[in-house]
């Protein structure tokens, strides 16, 4: 039996993949969670053979919660399922220790091939995310989440510690032109807290 814990913050598609995946023989969904903390104590408790965790839960993005998971529960592999369509999400993902990556606009039958080969320990990476990562080099994808310099500047200053206003007074703009571009940021890499922000940041080496 290949047990489940489901990972995500909308409780209508939490039951879209639980009637999805017990339908199937062999697969079994121990718990659910909305945010990291819930994620992470469930995970410790159930112990799953496999976690389908989305990138986004409600208190921040999930990737750098993926290299704690793997250290707590090593026998526990991680599919992630998301909307994001970026190859960096999915480079990311996979470097942290996840064992699968597939969207959420993906047919039925994706994530169910995912879940049994993470529990083989066998990676799988959408067909479209694939073929799109096999024709790019990496020096061909230009900054992350396609940052302008301006906001990787930004970026630089919030991981060094920087408040909105002192940002402000080195870059020579307004507070409000800082929000702005603050905003923008967090919209482009999904990472809505300072502490995201920051691994955001030395993930790409930015600082």
């Amino acid at each position: 039996m290949i047990t489940i814990v489901l990972a995500d913050d909308h409780r209508v598609v939490r039951a879209g993949l639980r009637l999805l995946l017990e339908a199937q023989d062999g697969l079994q969904v121990v718990s659910e969670a909305d945010d990291l903390h819930s994620t992470e104590r469930r995970v410790a408790a159930y112990r799953p053979s496999v976690l389908v965790l989305d990138i986004n839960l409600r208190d921040g993005s999930s990737l750098p919660a993926i290299p704690r998971l793997r250290q707590a529960v090593p026998d526990t592999r991680i599919v992630v399922l998301t909307m994001r369509t970026d190859l960096r999400a999915a480079r990311e993902a996979l470097r942290a220790g996840a064992t699968g990556f597939v969207l959420k606009e993906a047919a039925e039958d994706e994530l169910l091939q995912a879940v049994r080969l993470a529990a083989q320990d066998r990676t799988y990476l959408s067909p479209e995310l694939g073929a799109r990562l096999a024709a790019q080099e990496p020096e061909d994808l230009g900054p992350p989440d396609d940052l302008s310099a301006r906001e990787i500047e930004v970026l630089r200053l919030i991981a060094l510690g920087h408040t909105n206003s002192e940002i402000a007074g080195r870059l020579f703009l307004s507070v409000r032109t800082v929000e702005s571009h603050r905003a923008h940021i967090q919209q482009k890499t999904q990472r809505s807290t300072r502490a995201d922000l920051v691994a955001y940041a030395r993930e790409h080496e930015l600082v």
